[in-house]
């Protein structure tokens, strides 16, 4: 199980059973990868020669000016992007820029602060007025192509692999950087409906991890080691460095003592 934010995989399989089994779905992953969140764009979109770090925000404002976010309720890039555009509210002194960017959604996606924290709150039914939004991010990619889109929130390596254009925001807001945690903890998305009330889903803003681990109920658990030794080895780091994706300097382990033993030299390379 590998997923681009690493809190997914204590809330959805830490403590839940294996049916028939004491066992949970697992108790140890490792974070191994990260990257940053920007605006993929192309030649063709409005104003590409003229976006940048210090304007993206006003750029995307303007009303024919056609903007893509994945679906912030299956997609972790979707819910990135809100967090994104609430930290720079705060960044640039601007409390209109999440409305402004994202636009009305029916019913509304809503905000609530306390004492300078955020909640962010998305519905069961999440309805577009003026952004275009897909499922995952990777489906914004073809309409950029086609022009349908001017601009989408994307990784910097999603991005990169396509051959796109790429708007760096500040460090402060792209979800990049641990010098910068306890300012992306400053606000979190919740889906706040009931279909998800047994796992509580509340997404606090920290700096992407890539996180994977085993299943305990794995069928193929040899393949699988095999698998995590070949990712985070020698030949697993040059594919990720050819694919612009960037890892962690030394992989980090959950609950390590509970990591399968194979697993262990992998932590201390």
């Amino acid at each position: 199980m590998v997923v681009a934010d690493q809190s997914l995989l204590p809330m959805l399989m830490y403590g839940n059973k294996v049916p028939d089994s004491t066992d949970e779905y697992a108790n140890w992953y490792i974070r191994f990868a990260t990257n940053r969140l920007g605006l993929a764009y192309t030649s063709q979109s409005k104003y590409a020669a003229e976006i940048g770090s210090a304007n993206w925000y006003e750029v995307l404002s303007r009303p024919d000016v056609k903007v893509g976010i994945s679906d912030p309720r299956i997609d972790s890039c979707g819910y990135r992007a809100f967090m994104a555009c609430q930290l720079a509210e705060d960044y640039y002194s601007d409390n209109t820029i999440l409305e402004r960017v994202m636009g009305d959604f029916s019913p509304p996606i809503t905000v609530s602060d306390n004492l300078g924290s955020h909640v962010i709150a998305v519905p069961e039914t999440v309805k577009p007025k003026k952004v275009i939004m897909r499922g995952y991010s990777v489906q914004l990619l073809g309409l950029l192509e086609s022009g349908d889109l001017d601009y989408s929130f994307e990784y910097e390596s999603v991005a990169k692999q396509h051959g796109l254009g790429f708007v760096e925001l500040p460090a402060e807001i792209d979800l990049s950087s641990r010098d910068f945690a306890d300012r992306y903890g400053q606000v979190t998305v919740k889906m706040d409906f009931q279909r998800f009330a047994s796992i509580d889903p509340e997404f606090r803003g920290e700096p992407i991890q890539y996180a994977l681990t085993i299943p305990t109920n794995a069928p193929h658990t040899n393949a699988a080691l095999q698998f995590v030794e070949f990712l985070l080895g020698a030949d697993g780091q040059r594919v990720f460095l050819e694919s612009y994706q960037p890892t962690l300097d030394l992989p980090e382990a959950d609950n390590p003592a509970n990591m399968p033993a194979r697993l262990q030299s992998l932590l201390e390379q």
